[in-house]
């Protein structure tokens, strides 16, 4: 089905590139994303998918580094009830290496409650992330590849009633299948744009 169909899809004025569906379209200008980040959503199903190029954190050991930044989004987002499901150890990527230096990166997979006010009402959301980051020492740059899920949207309504998402309403490819294919497709076709020099 449509939904399904998925490309190598140009990020960062195409110095970088990355598969997953067409049904996650560009949302980065109506949500007024800062220049590091770009973002990709699903208006059908709720599901997100960010790249992020940041800061490098040096003091964050290799191994704990998508759990610490896992962590972060649950910080930022004062998220309650946040829990770290499952961690990658450290993976080379494949194909993606600078010079002599090979790109490493690990995935980490969370769980957390964000709270919300809406409309004057408290609401909580309910959702699953996956995040995988990629370690580029050499430009000082720490890439953050982040899909959400929403798991169920508890509104304290007066019905007090909870939906859960369905997964197959948008295409038979999950949101984890969506995030590993991301992440594992992720090229950099101009290692300028991180100040390589040629």
């Amino acid at each position: 089905m449509p939904g399904d169909d998925y490309y190598e899809r140009p990020l960062f004025g195409g110095a970088i590139s990355s598969c997953f569906p067409l049904r996650f379209q560009d949302v980065s200008e109506v949500r007024e994303v800062p220049d590091y980040q770009e973002a990709f959503a699903d208006s059908s199903s709720d599901e997100t998918l960010i790249f992020e190029l940041l800061d490098f954190k040096g003091e964050i050991e290799d191994n704990a580094s998508a759990v610490w930044f896992l962590r972060d989004i649950a910080r930022e987002q004062d998220a309650e009830d946040s829990m770290v499901q499952e961690h990658s150890g450290t993976i080379e990527v494949a194909g993606l290496q600078y010079r002599d230096g090979p790109v490493i990166y690990q995935t980490a997979v969370g769980q957390m409650t964000i709270s919300k006010d809406s409309q004057g009402m408290e609401a909580q959301k309910s959702v699953r992330v996956y995040l995988a980051n990629l370690r580029l020492k050499e430009f000082g740059t720490d890439v953050l590849i982040t899909a959400y899920e929403q798991i169920l949207d508890n509104s304290l309504s007066e019905t007090g009633s909870i939906e859960e998402a369905d997964p197959t309403v948008s295409g038979s490819l999950s949101v984890a299948e969506v995030f590993k294919l991301s992440a594992a497709s992720f090229k950099v076709l101009d290692w300028n744009l991180f100040g390589a020099g040629a």
